[in-house]
């Protein structure tokens, strides 16, 4: 009992698709609304035989409901959502409309001539001339052409004035404008799918994600650097720097301030140059001379050279890798290193580029600094060859571009480079792209905003993108090899003199700085000696003066110990050992010496004692083939040797009168 409601419901939603069918079906028998007509009576029906129709029906359907069916399946209850079933109902019957106006549509089309615009955007999307006649070529219209196969029509170009996508500040002579107008029915071309075009026209299915990418001169050296400075970055080089010049003063501030506070007398205290040229020698893994006593400057020392042993240690290793198994890089990778480094780059005009830069809605308005700079060249040159000979290469320029327009440009100046020159990779290779895309946009058609061909082409479309024809419509004619990618991994890496452009800088800093040293080193050396001339002069003069006034006070002497005995500056300097020793042999040999003179004691104590063997004098004796003078020291605790060579004798009497 309770589906009887439902039945009721069903039968009811049945009776109007039945009404709605017996409506079409005689108002394509009997377009005169002729209800006399025989016709009317032989194929019609009326509205009483459609309900009664639907009544049959339905109770065929309950009475199914009520058991199984053949197979012995029992049906599926019903969920009672009523809604659900009559958005089926609805939905069965939309799509049968809707396969009429399908029809109705393509019916319309068969024969019909479209009018048709599109851009100079080769490889995309450009037009020919053959027979005097200019027809559309590239991807845009391969795509046109399988829709022309399948709907039986045709289309004639109408060009805009300009070669421009336009936007609301630009639309005068634009693909926009045409499109807004009426002129022009369908827009063959891979237009940028932006928000402030949406206002103006109504965009197909997307036909592909766009990328805008850089192409450039290739640098001679990678962004990553090159050189002695590849291995670390500036930061690094900054803070070592910094160590360099620190740790020396810092070492001898500890020395000062241990010496200070334990009073070690056998504390060394080095200077500040040695401690400099301590730290400077164990940067160089060079050794010191340098021996610190105490425990904390030992431990300091050996902080230092751990702390060089590892810094150096990663040096090695990553030059080794640098100069080895380093990528090339570039110096400009994106948007943002264009607009913090104000870049020159050129792009199209009437582009998506312009309008991504120039439209406050879109994320490349950033750019908009380089525009008001003049640093940004929108070129209507649609030939991108000529973009790139002038722009590129003569004026360093970046050259923003859609990927499929870089990849065959970049293609054909490699084959025509390759027969130039058939080994040398770099000469073919000039150019390097960026990696990561200057923008990305989804494109697609362009119809006018009250267009109703989209319901017929848009879902072939779709089916071009899903079966992948469109995507291989953009690579063919390409090899499957990159071609010039950014490194250029079939090179051997081989050391070039801009790789050791560094060692040169540090050879000619070094001598530059040596021989600015010694230029100060002269000049002070001639300004001491001007002021010790002077100082001369004075003491001559007062010398003079003195000379001059017997009578007054003499200034006091000088006086020299030597050998116990005071000696001034006005007397002889006793005569040198050489010839000391040379005239006590002369006297031996004479038979002049005495007793005491015989056993080797020469010099008198003052006291009556002599400094002989026994009293603390001076012996000859032979030590190790040479003669020497053993003499007894003073306090008796020791004694000395006193060569009696001529040189060695000379240099002792230098040192010990002096």
């Amino acid at each position: 009992m309770d589906r009887f409601p439902v039945m009721m419901m069903m039968m009811v939603r049945f009776v109007k698709p039945c009404a709605r069918s017996y409506a079409l079906c005689r108002a394509e028998r009997w377009p005169d609304k002729d209800h006399g007509d025989p016709q009317r009576r032989r194929y019609g029906m009326t509205a009483t035989v459609a309900v009664a129709l639907a009544m049959m029906m339905m109770i065929v359907v309950a009475t199914t409901q009520l058991g199984v069916d053949a197979q012995g399946i029992a049906p599926v209850e019903w969920d009672g959502n009523e809604t659900t079933e009559y958005y089926q109902l609805e939905m069965d019957a939309s799509a049968e409309v809707k396969e009429r106006e399908m029809q109705e549509l393509r019916r319309r089309l068969a024969g019909t001539t479209l009018r048709v615009t599109t851009l100079q955007d080769w490889p995309l999307s450009y037009t020919v001339k053959i027979n005097g006649t200019y027809i559309g070529a590239g991807v845009a219209f391969e795509l046109l052409e399988f829709l022309m196969e399948k709907f039986n029509f045709t289309y004639e170009l109408v060009m805009p004035e300009q070669n421009i996508v336009g936007s609301s500040n630009d639309m005068a002579g634009s693909v926009l404008q045409l499109l807004t107008n009426g002129t022009a029915d369908m827009a063959v071309s891979f237009l940028p799918i932006l928000a402030d075009a949406r206002q103006h026209i109504r965009y197909s299915t997307g036909l592909d994600e766009g990328e805008w990418i850089m192409i450039m001169v290739r640098p001679m050296e990678s962004a990553s650097g090159s050189g002695l400075l590849a291995p670390f970055n500036r930061d690094v080089w900054i803070l070592i720097l910094v160590s360099l010049l620190a740790v020396g003063p810092i070492i001898y501030g500890l020395l000062i301030l241990r010496h200070r506070l334990t009073k070690d007398k056998e504390q060394i205290i080095y200077t500040l140059p040695h401690c400099v040229w301590f730290v400077y020698g164990a940067l160089m893994k060079q050794g010191s001379t340098l021996s610190p006593t105490g425990d904390s400057t030992r431990i300091l020392f050996a902080s230092w050279w751990i702390f060089i042993t590892i810094l150096t240690s990663f040096y090695t290793a990553n030059l080794t890798a640098f100069l080895t198994l380093s990528k090339f890089t570039l110096p400009i990778n994106n948007a943002e290193d264009v607009r913090r480094k104000e870049k020159q780059f050129v792009t199209i005009r009437g582009g998506a580029i312009e309008y991504a830069i120039k439209n406050r809605d879109e994320a490349l308005n950033a750019l908009s600094v380089l525009v008001d700079k003049r640093l940004v060249d929108f070129t209507t040159n649609v030939n991108d060859s000529d973009t790139l000979a002038d722009k590129v290469a003569k004026q360093n320029y970046v050259f923003v571009r859609d990927r499929p327009a870089i990849d065959h440009m970049i293609y054909a100046d490699y084959l025509v480079r390759r027969k130039i020159n058939p080994k040398n990779e770099r000469v073919h290779c000039p150019y390097a792209t960026a990696t990561t895309p200057f923008l990305k946009r989804n494109r697609a058609f362009g119809y006018p905003p009250n267009t109703e061909w989209n319901r017929i082409f848009d879902p072939e479309l779709l089916k071009m993108v899903e079966g992948g024809i469109v995507k291989y419509k953009l690579h063919d004619r390409l090899p499957k090899a990159e071609i010039c990618p950014q490194n250029l991994g079939g090179t051997e890496r081989q050391l070039k003199n801009r790789d050791l452009v560094m060692t040169y800088f540090v050879m000619v800093t070094g001598f530059v700085t040596s021989i600015v040293v010694f230029a100060s080193e002269l000049g002070f050396r001639y300004l001491n000696q001007r002021k010790l001339n002077e100082q001369l002069a004075q003491q001559q003069q007062q010398q003079q003066q003195q000379d001059q006034q017997p009578t007054s006070k003499k200034l006091a002497t000088e006086r020299i110990s030597y050998l116990g005995k005071q000696f001034t500056t006005g007397d002889s300097p006793p005569p040198p050992y050489a010839e000391v020793f040379s005239r006590h042999q002369q006297q031996q040999q004479l038979g002049v010496l005495g007793d005491s003179e015989r056993t080797g004691k020469l010099f008198d104590d003052g006291s009556g004692g002599l400094f002989g063997a026994g009293a603390g004098g001076a012996n000859r004796q032979m030590i190790n083939g040479r003669d020497y003078m053993v003499v007894r020291e003073k306090n008796g605790l020791g004694s000395r040797l006193i060569p009696m060579r001529a040189p060695s004798a000379a240099i002792f009497h230098y040192t010990y009168a002096n």
